[in-house]
């Protein structure tokens, strides 16, 4: 016992004469961290603000009183997410789902030479292991394989171009994958078998942390939940939106066609929007590891109170991002896309949606905050939620209450849904024509604090 005694006396006394803190608390330092600014996004400073109606309740619905709330700051899309980022993120779940596919198929027939041409390209990075990190063969062989395919783990050949022109398919094992990726024959038409984009789905899975700091007691397990949805937007939402009305090409062509790249996404449901930030902070993420720089903190849809706060522009009281009352400015221009003077669409020189950055944007250099397309929050609908919901940082997240809260209005509203106070709600699983999102991300600090404009 004297032996150990001594023995632990004399390791730290050798610990702390080498050390370079002279035996003080300094505290554990990491790598140093240098805020970055997401790119297509800008940093709304954190503060105060009345939340709620500022003028009269003309529609009577008394959900929106006033209330002084506070908000941190945070990173916001200075646009709606267009249909080019959104397919962006589409194509590399299609993509994923293909390699996926064509590595199971390589490993199954042997094909997992990369000196080999065909399907052998393809193959599972890690069926080489003479790169492979220990760490890398450690999980290779204790964890690969404990899903439902025994696949689950394994590192994709991202190097290698996918070919989808049906002439330069390299062999048969690559024309059976690229075959089961394509509606059957017997639902093409006009000689086009197309993806079948309900094969294309995101999985992910994400801990409900608010359920969990509610029950201690239970496992860390009870709390993780796994999601696996479809993320094709609905384009069917322009012909069931509007009875009696032709939007056939809206249909065939608004999402997919280089013309409408910048425009916002629509058809697209609440998880699906949910699923696109998880997708973009795993894209980030991914990137940074391979930098060897920190983890990035998740991209997310906004509070109910943060898309207000971001709305306003800093502007207390405001009516509309811009200020107020009018929704034209002083040469009789309109200052948003909606549905003004009775269903004259066009007065406001767009039919249906128009570019994310069309019109001037408000004070924290955000588009669109009014029209053009309603916009998912994070917060769920309770027409009395003002009255009970913190004053910092407030959000009311019911997961047994499927409507969300949408706000900002859209091409096809009439004005009054265009006021930063209005509220709006939709249900989670429902894709709507004039439904959009943006995303933002929490800013790391405490040092980024705005100031109210009266």
């Amino acid at each position: 016992m004297k032996k150990i005694v001594v023995l632990t006396a004399v390791l730290a006394f050798l610990c702390s004469c080498g050390s370079k803190d002279r035996g003080e608390l300094i505290g554990v330092k990491g790598k140093k961290w240098h805020p970055e600014k997401p790119y297509g996004m800008t940093l709304v400073p954190g503060g105060s603000f009345i939340m709620g109606k500022s003028d009269d309740d003309i529609a009577q619905t008394k959900n929106a009183p006033t209330k002084t709330v506070t908000v941190p700051s945070f990173y916001m899309d200075e646009t709606e997410i267009t249909n080019s980022e959104y397919r962006e993120f589409v194509y590399w779940v299609r993509d994923s789902i293909m390699r996926t596919r064509l590595a199971i198929l390589a490993d199954e027939e042997g094909k997992t030479d990369p000196n080999e041409d065909g399907i052998a390209k393809f193959a599972f990075k890690d069926a080489d292991t003479t790169d492979l990190t220990a760490w890398e063969k450690y999980n290779l062989e204790n964890y690969v394989g404990l899903g439902d395919t025994g696949y689950e783990g394994r590192r994709l050949n991202r190097d290698e171009e996918l070919i989808w022109d049906y002439s330069e398919i390299p062999d048969e094992y690559y024309a059976e994958v690229l075959d089961s990726m394509l509606i059957p024959e017997a639902e093409s038409y006009n000689g086009q078998r197309t993806i079948d984009w309900t094969k294309v789905r995101f999985q992910y899975t994400w801990m409900d942390i608010e359920a969990a700091a509610k029950h201690k007691g239970k496992k860390r397990t009870d709390f993780i939940k796994r999601e696996n949805l479809e993320i094709y937007p609905d384009t069917t939402v322009w012909i069931r939106d509007f009875e009696y009305s032709y939007n056939e090409p809206m249909h065939n062509d608004y999402f997919w066609h280089d013309a409408y790249n910048d425009y916002p996404v629509v058809g697209v449901t609440w998880q699906q929007a949910k699923a696109f930030c998880e997708w973009r902070t795993l894209k980030k993420n991914i990137y940074r590891k391979e930098k060897k720089r920190h983890r990035i903190n998740k991209f997310r849809l906004p509070s109910e109170a943060e898309w207000e706060y971001a709305a306003r522009g800093g502007l207390e009281g405001a009516t509309y991002p811009w200020g107020g009352p009018y929704t034209m400015n002083d040469r009789g221009c309109f200052l948003a896309n909606f549905k003004p003077l009775r269903g004259n669409y066009a007065a406001d020189q767009a039919l249906y949606t128009v570019e994310g950055d069309a019109f001037e944007p408000n004070d924290f250099n955000l588009y669109n905050m009014a029209g053009n397309v309603a916009e998912w929050t994070a917060s769920s609908y309770d027409p009395s939620s003002y009255e009970y919901m913190s004053t910092m940082s407030p959000n009311v997240n019911d997961s047994l209450n499927n409507r969300k809260v949408i706000r900002g209005g859209s091409w096809k509203d009439v004005e009054y849904f265009l006021q930063v106070s209005t509220r709006d709600f939709e249900y989670k699983d429902s894709a709507r024509s004039y439904i959009g999102f943006r995303t933002v991300q929490s800013y790391m600090g405490t040092d980024v604090i705005g100031t109210v404009k009266n």
